[in-house]
């Protein structure tokens, strides 16, 4: 294939990546001078609650599926076969609790910001907690996904690496604070279209040049990397069914049940009904997204077979990999290479763009709000704005930080797959459980995270001398593998039995699968959770907040008589509470804080 040229894009391609930028930006300004002008911050951070089913269901699927997801799946699949494509089967149930449960109790309460919730259920503090560990979480995320596809990009193709981070940077915060969340939808509508438009693109071209799609299918069939339905239940194995339908679902629920950026867009609906048709449009969405991620993987193999250019050197990573298989794919046709970059450049914009916003959100409603004198409308709409602004060059200064950590980049890509299961099991833990108090709940909360943190960054530091790193997925974190070494090992065959026993343990903790994560992580905030609440006084469902249970238990257990579902858990109807809430209390839920239990 020969050395990359660093010279591969054409005037074409740089017209077609500001047109991108340009598109973009105008959507912001159309937003914030057209309408209401986002003179409130039920326009800026809601959309005045008037957003229709398709906008809100592609700015679900745009917000996370980010610039990494995009190098990423392509190279798993090249990799290690379509085993990967699995992972779709996790969506139908990580997809339909949200819309079912998590949906209703969130729209009813007429929430503006998730960690409302945890005050209206648990007590101001928790909110807190929550609150700071979101923006803990997505701070860092959303610097290293803004600089890491740029460094991809620079390191194959000579692609200015500051220039596409800064024009992205500033472009994404012009729009997100001038025209709020409306600007935010309408441009992930837009961005959506771009990056199935650049993955088709390159799967026709690149389909057509390895000879049709019979020929591709062939050679990945000869090629071992079509794979079957494996069924192995052990979770230590890094890709099975189970890891990645059963293990995968918890992934899409700490994504689609209770991320802010995404209970924003269900807040934003103009009904629930159309909240919850949003959730189901964007099941077929993601099984296409995925879909396109395989076919790509499978002509990259059909192109370069067991020679990948990482093993002749041509690039140094698989996200690399990927858009030099794009360039090497597109070269002699000017203009589309520019389309996959703006492919690219829209799965960063998308994602970025909804954490200033939800960021903006949180800060507003958790943090200030509750805190500080009543201000007028305009003055809170200014504020937000400027903390939309705020947090932009925050992301820059962020996407500098992840310019210094070298191999530590992945790890802090890896942060935001960590902190969404402790983040799951708190919401969990609330809502499913009555009993549940605060003490609880903190405590449960900062068990999951020390656990995420120490199985999380244990493994990575455990791989750091391996020498393929694995796929790295916007909402995943990377595999841990077989952590055990000769080294270890001679050193753990002298110790006593029960030292060997913990040793193995503690290993078999960092090879579970990065699929578990969140599963293992979410359990263990509802199981430590709930010990605490027994231990220090567990609360009954009519010393609660009506609304802020959703009977799942009572439900499961309906073959028992009532009265022992009564003493068991919580069997009142989600609507019969919530008319009582709306009976007794006609202003919003963000205005009854004050009526928590002590």
């Amino acid at each position: 294939m020969g050395d990359v040229v660093q010279m591969h894009f054409s005037t074409v391609d740089y017209v077609i990546f500001v047109v991108l930028l340009v598109a973009s930006a105008g959507i912001g300004l159309y937003y914030a001078f057209s309408g209401g002008r986002q003179r409130t911050t039920q326009e800026f951070l809601l959309a005045d609650r008037s957003m229709r089913c398709l906008p809100v269901s592609l700015s679900l699927l745009a917000t996370f599926q980010s610039a990494v997801a995009i190098l990423g799946a392509p190279s798993e699949i090249y990799t290690h076969g379509t085993q990967y494509w699995f992972l779709g089967c996790s969506y139908f149930l990580g997809l339909l609790i949200p819309a079912h449960i998590f949906i209703p109790v969130f729209y009813r309460l007429r929430l503006s910001s998730a960690y409302q919730y945890l005050e209206l259920r648990f007590s101001k503090s928790v909110r807190i907690c929550g609150t700071m560990t979101f923006i803990f979480q997505m701070v860092i995320y959303m610097g290293v996904v803004l600089y890491a596809p740029a460094l991809a990009l620079n390191a194959v193709t000579g692609f200015d690496l500051w220039g596409a981070v800064l024009a992205i940077g500033l472009v994404c915060t012009l729009y997100t604070a001038l025209g709020g969340l409306k600007a935010v939808i309408w441009t992930d509508v837009f961005q959506t279209i771009v990056m199935f438009a650049g993955q088709l693109a390159v799967i026709i071209v690149g389909t057509h040049q390895a000879g049709g799609i019979a020929e591709v299918w062939r050679k990945a069939q000869n090629g071992s990397r079509i794979s079957g339905l494996d069924l192995n239940p052990d979770p230590l194995e890094r890709h099975t069914f189970w890891t990645l339908g059963v293990g995968g679902i918890f992934l899409m629920l700490a994504l689609y049940g209770v991320n802010q950026a995404q209970v924003q867009r269900y807040l934003c609906s103009r009904t629930e009904k159309e909240a919850i048709m949003s959730c189901y449009a964007v099941f077929p969405c993601q099984q296409i997204v995925l879909t396109l991620g395989c076919l790509m993987g499978l002509v990259m193999y059909a192109r370069y077979g067991e020679e990948s250019p990482l093993d002749q050197g041509y690039v140094k990573s698989n996200d690399q990999m990927v858009l030099y298989f794009v360039m090497d794919v597109l070269r002699d046709l000017p203009g589309l290479p520019g389309l996959f970059v703006a492919c690219l450049f829209s799965g960063a914009l998308s994602t970025i763009s909804s954490a200033f916003n939800s960021l903006a959100t949180v800060t507003m409603e958790d943090l200030i709000k509750p805190h500080v004198r009543p201000m007028t409308e305009a003055r809170a709409t200014l504020l937000s704005k400027m903390l939309a602004l705020a947090y932009g060059l925050v992301c820059l200064a962020m996407a500098y930080i992840a310019s210094l950590m070298g191999s530590v980049l992945q790890a802090a890509l890896s942060i935001f797959g960590m902190v969404g299961g402790p983040l799951l099991g708190l919401f969990c833990l609330g809502m499913f459980f009555p009993w549940a108090n605060s003490t609880g709940a903190l405590v449960g909360l900062a068990s999951g995270l020390v656990m995420a943190f120490w199985i999380g960054i244990g493994s990575f530091v455990s791989r750091m001398s391996a020498s393929v790193p694995p796929v790295i997925n916007a909402t995943v974190i990377p595999d841990v593998g077989n952590m055990t070494t000769a080294v270890m090992t001679t050193l753990i065959t002298s110790k006593p039995r029960s030292i060997l026993l913990i040793t193995n343990l503690i290993q078999a903790l960092y090879s579970l699968s990065y699929m578990w994560y969140s599963a293992h992580n979410s359990a263990t905030v509802v199981v430590v959770g709930l010990l605490v609440s027994f231990l220090t006084g567990p609360w009954k469902e009519k010393d609660l907040n009506p609304g802020t249970i959703y009977p799942v238990l009572g439900n499961l257990l309906f073959f028992l008589p009532e009265r022992y579902r009564e003493k068991l858990c919580c069997v009142t109807p989600l609507e019969d509470n919530v008319s009582h809430l709306n009976s007794t209390k006609q202003n919003p839920v963000s205005n009854t804080a004050f009526l928590l239990p002590l």
